[in-house]
């Protein structure tokens, strides 16, 4: 295994910060996410910038980097603020998980959350009503909840065939609302120490904070239909702010480093779960959280044909594996087809020092959305 050290830095202006690249040739790098991330090298206070293998371009700049500046930035969080996954062990065993009756129990999931809302946002000391609505739904675009099983482990606990849960999503309208606010503001960037910078700051880490929680209610309820009990084994956001290296760091489909970081795959191949390595100082304490999309929504739509029949098979992408999804858009713009290797992923990670694979899972049911009620 190699170990390439502080990866390459993009070329860019003199007077713009350092972009490191920690990706090889192995990596599919559209052309457009480099010109955003020099885009980004130029903004106001930006000091370093650390760009991963699962980098692709995004709305508002690149996904799949960090990026550490001296202003706050809300447009490179992006609107899904607090966006990030959680794994969860589940004590369910392999042997008596019935695909086709899992899959049943868990279109439970398209019905509104029904434990209580404002009692869980209270005990979380968030305002009772702070979007209460959405709590606990798991949201639209590549937000899911997948059952999933260990193939490959050994290490930190992970045992093969061993039966997990991977939630994907986020702050949902209320992380939408805050960036729709500031971008009608006109304003470029906040000055951290002014009102302006305090009061979205404060906004900011309740919608992560309201992140955590969702992905912890939506949890529960995957686990309750299944008829079984979970644990946490990892929360790891990837869309936030923090304060560290003497600045602000804003993590754009980042994950911050932490003792398990899962990577996520597609619905049809292998995702891992990651540790820490002896981590270079300039990829700032962060990695990539999942393959990356390697074509956007729109093309899926001129690459995948809307035939039944090739609906149908999306549906059931492998022989042991299930999507649970209603959608015909989402279901083409969220097809395999649409996302990098993440194996490719996981490998550059490991071969510049960042981090190391613990565990290889693989998909077994994808729960993207279902029409309400259905069984």
């Amino acid at each position: 295994m190699g170990n390439f050290a502080s990866g390459r830095v993009l070329s860019a202006e003199s007077d713009s910060a350092a972009a490191h690249l920690y990706y090889t040739k192995n990596a599919w790098i559209d052309g457009r996410a480099e010109d955003q991330l020099r885009e980004v090298a130029r903004l106001d206070g930006v000091r370093k910038i650390a760009a991963f293998p699962d980098l692709h371009p995004g709305k508002y700049g690149p996904v799949g980097c960090a990026v550490l500046s001296d202003k706050l930035h809300p447009q490179l969080v992006g609107s899904d603020i607090g966006c990030g996954m959680s794994l969860f062990a589940l004590d369910l065993p392999a042997r008596k998980l019935k695909l086709e009756k899992a899959e049943r129990r868990l279109r439970a999931l398209a019905l509104p959350y029904g434990g209580g809302a404002s009692e869980r946002l209270k005990q979380e000391d968030l305002p009772a009503d702070l979007f209460a609505g959405a709590l606990g739904s798991i949201g639209g675009g590549n937000h899911f909840c997948e059952v999933q099983r260990i193939v490959a482990g050994g290490s930190d606990g992970f045992l093969k065939d061993q039966i997990c849960l991977l939630v994907h999503s986020g702050s949902r309208g209320l992380g939408h609302a805050l960036l729709q606010g500031f971008l009608a503001q006109g304003r470029v960037c906040f000055n951290p120490d002014s009102t302006e910078g305090k009061s979205w700051l404060a906004a900011h880490n309740q919608a992560v904070r309201w992140a955590r929680l969702n992905r912890q209610i939506f949890a529960e309820r995957a686990a309750e239909a299944l008829r079984c009990d979970l644990h946490l084994l990892s929360d790891c956001p990837h869309n936030l702010v923090t304060q560290e290296f003497g600045a602000w760091l804003h993590r754009k489909g980042a994950a911050r480093l932490q003792p398990l970081v899962p990577l996520a795959g597609s619905r049809a191949s292998a995702g891992y779960v990651l540790r820490p390595m002896d981590h270079p100082a300039n990829a700032l304490n962060s990695c990539a959280h999942g393959a990356g999309r390697k074509y956007d929504r729109a093309s899926m739509h001129g690459r995948i044909a809307a035939k039944k029949s090739v609906l149908d098979d999306m549906r059931r992408p492998t022989a042991q594996s299930r999507v649970i999804c209603d959608d015909k858009s989402m279901l083409i713009e969220e097809a395999p087809l649409a996302y990098k290797s993440a194996t490719h992923v996981a490998q550059d990670l490991a071969d510049f020092g960042i981090a190391e694979t613990v565990a290889k899972v693989m998909p077994l049911i994808t729960f993207k959305n279902a029409k309400e009620g259905a069984r």
